[in-house]
């Protein structure tokens, strides 16, 4: 009988779901509506929520986004690591002078849906045996260096039409990967494509940063010249998140010492799917005092320059992008830097850089973009005035954002 007792017992708890059943998830439904008051369209335009303005009384999780039938590719960004959404975003296009409502469902479900990828990131350590091992975060102390032993010297990260790469040390430059056509490469290149790779129209590195700023890389300035980070209690560099709607990356130097000041300064640099360009979020541990930085484009060998002396400087020109001018060619590339120009100081520039120096006093940070071309790209630009004439447009396209309002539905 207690046999009996005991099966009866196990097919009941195996009828109801194998176990203790689980707790039900918390759910809210919110309608988005955004608008682009701009008279041209808008595409792949980012969607960005603030999970705590949300005020949903639980952690949320996971998202589900719709546009009236149809799931919209979304995911949701945990970007300080307490395992907490912090921000749910999605890519949309919108025509010109129009608004568009979605609906989006919240959840403290800890499985997010998954959605194919239109952005990839990756960080990788090399270990004793040439094994690439990858990692997400990586600290060091200020007087270590561990250039040589990540793969591509830092993380890289990609859209369908280009790929960035952050270096891992006092530089901190943006580096660069043109690319033939559309897609996602990095995966399969990691940043350096073996001849049959290249012989497919793989791309590949397209510029040579030297000590320069590359493209849009912040520095420091003395003056008369960019300086890089350093001195530094400590470098930290870490991929946030890793698609399927958007990379973010951030580059963390804690404890600088610059110009009578102790900073700990975290650049963020933030790609999404469609784009060419990259948002770059500056922050600080404090208020700024009276600091002051530099940034905007190199100088390219056998190049040409444009500025609107507002906050915009861009570049075209032509070199070698590694030492090694006898396997690789030579590589045309175009790149802009557009800053917000209440943050702008003076237009400067220095042996290698064409720069803006830049300050945000009482502020804890700023925002600004970048982006380029290279012209072996079948879907970019081949002379620097169709270049520089994009810029300026870009410039527009960015100073008249969507504008977002959300409701709650109960």
């Amino acid at each position: 009988m207690k046999r009996n007792l005991f099966y009866a017992a196990l097919l009941f708890v195996v009828l109801c779901g194998y176990g203790i059943p689980a707790v039900r998830a918390e759910e809210k439904t919110f309608t988005v509506t955004v608008t682009n008051e701009w008279n041209h369209p808008r595409e792949n335009e980012p969607v960005v929520l603030d999970v705590q303005s949300l005020n949903c009384g639980f952690d949320v999780t996971s998202a589900i986004v719709t546009d009236e039938e149809n799931e919209i590719p979304s995911q949701s960004d945990d970007l300080d690591g307490d395992l907490i959404v912090d921000e749910i975003v999605f890519v949309i296009g919108l025509p010109a002078s129009s608004a568009k409502t979605f609906r989006v469902t919240v959840s403290s479900d800890r499985k997010p849906k998954e959605y194919p990828s239109r952005v990839f990131a990756e960080m990788l350590v090399s270990d004793r045996n040439g094994k690439h091992v990858p990692v997400s975060s990586l600290t060091i102390p200020g007087t270590s260096d561990i250039y040589n032993q990540l793969h591509h010297h830092g993380p890289a990260f990609e859209s369908e039409w280009v790929a960035y790469r952050i270096y891992f040390d006092r530089k901190q430059t943006v580096d660069l990967y043109g690319k033939f056509n559309r897609g996602l490469e990095i995966k399969e290149s990691q940043f350096y494509p073996t001849d049959e790779q290249l012989a497919r129209g793989f791309g590949d590195d397209v510029l040579r940063v030297g000590s320069s700023c590359g493209l849009g890389t912040l520095k420091g300035w003395d003056g008369a010249k960019a300086t890089h980070i350093e001195p530094v209690v400590s470098r930290t560099e870490s991929i946030r998140a890793y698609g399927p709607v958007r990379t973010v990356v951030d580059v963390l130097a804690d404890g600088w010492e610059y110009q009578s000041s102790v900073l700990r300064m975290r650049v963020r640099y933030i790609l999404y799917a469609g784009h060419r360009d990259c948002e770059v979020q500056v922050s600080f541990g404090r208020p700024l005092k009276q600091e002051v930085f530099a940034t905007g484009v190199q100088k390219i060998a056998d190049g040409v320059s444009f500025s609107d002396h507002k906050g915009l400087v861009a570049c075209w020109g032509t070199d070698w992008p590694v030492n090694d001018t006898v396997k690789y060619a030579k590589e045309t590339v175009g790149l802009a830097t557009c800053l917000p120009q209440e943050i702008v100081r003076s237009e400067i520039a220095d042996k290698v850089n064409g720069l803006y120096q830049v300050s945000a006093t009482g502020k804890r940070g700023f925002t600004y973009h970048i982006m380029f071309t290279s012209m072996k790209e079948t879907f970019g630009y081949k002379t620097p005035e169709a270049w520089f004439d994009y810029s300026e447009k870009w410039k527009e396209y960015l100073s008249h954002p969507c504008k977002v309002a959300i409701k709650r539905k109960d």
